[in-house]
């Protein structure tokens, strides 16, 4: 799909971020994936998003969807079939 912008924030052993990633590759989507283990990641995201305890966090065209559930509802309101 064009003109959408995924950022995805994970960490490891996370089975959360596996299906995340598992719905966005079936759909054909690309994304940024941000492992928030390395260096200051976690600090920054903590920094703006001060709620974001759970990984993944998921931002689509800059918007936060937080996670499975907000990913899957949000890509079903841009129209695509899950």
């Amino acid at each position: 799909m064009k003109d959408i912008n995924i950022t995805m924030y994970t960490k490891s052993h996370c089975p959360n971020c596996v299906t995340a990633k598992l719905i966005m590759d079936m759909a054909g989507l690309d994304y940024v994936e941000i492992d928030v283990e390395l260096g200051s990641r976690l600090a920054n995201l903590l920094a703006e998003y001060p709620d974001a305890r759970q990984m993944p966090q998921i931002f689509i065209n800059d918007q936060r969807v937080g996670g499975v559930a907000g990913l899957q509802a949000a890509l079903r309101q841009l129209g695509m079939q899950l």
